[in-house]
């Protein structure tokens, strides 16, 4: 199928990419600062099923629609910004909260609805899949290490993907675990955890802009 030259070659590379801190790196940090541990683990499993659907869509022909539309790719880099910017202008919003959930006991904090683990899934697979970095590297790089004599290309890129995939779930979750480590030495002042919720939401807002102006504009 996939040669093991070919493996080890895209694997380099991934390693390679996935060590440059983008849009998914940042954004599981800021949620791991906003909201914690469990928070963070979610959003990078979150994050790597998302990476995996451009794997999909690259491998079904999709992604070549939109690397080669400047348009298409506008138009999904900036749905991922502008879902940035609204997830950190709300954990901005919500940022004293924190205390209230981090310093008292369960029996003192008020009922209201818990942030599911699913929805905080889905928030991180929504920047995953809107991801330039990613949409660049698997419609433009991935492709290049499928052997086209071998047959069967679109399992070929399914099977490829997998690599840069478990290496992102490693290296997020390392950066989330980091990330709430330092969260939980904020946790014991009320000042300063709402001081890391609101460095948690201004993250993410600066991160949306940032994925908004950059990247490829011809």
């Amino acid at each position: 199928m996939v040669s093991t030259d070919r493996l080890l070659a895209f694997a380099a590379m991934s390693l390679l990419v996935v060590l440059i801190p983008g849009p998914s790196v940042l954004f599981v940090i800021g949620r791991a600062l906003a909201h914690g541990r469990r928070t963070a683990l979610a959003t990078a499993l979150g994050n790597v099923f998302g990476s995996y659907l451009l794997v999909v869509a690259v491998a079904v022909g999709v992604g070549s629609l939109v690397e080669q539309s400047a348009a298409v790719y506008l138009g999904v880099k900036l749905a991922g910004a502008a879902y940035l910017v609204f997830l950190g202008v709300q954990a901005f919003r919500h940022r004293k909260e924190l205390r209230v959930t981090a310093t008292e006991p369960s029996s003192a904090r008020p009922v209201r609805p818990a942030r599911g683990d699913l929805r905080t899934i889905l928030d991180g697979a929504l920047v995953g899949v809107t991801n330039p970095k990613g949409v660049v590297f698997f419609a433009a790089v991935l492709p290049q290490f499928v052997d086209q004599s071998a047959g069967q290309v679109p399992l070929q890129m399914l099977l490829l993907g997998l690599i840069p995939i478990t290496i992102g779930l490693v290296t997020d979750t390392l950066w989330g675990l980091t990330a709430s480590a330092t969260r939980t030495w904020f946790a014991r002042s009320d000042r300063r955890l709402s001081l890391i919720g609101g460095a948690g939401g201004f993250t993410m807002i600066g991160l949306g802009l940032t994925v908004a102006v950059t990247g490829r504009t011809d």
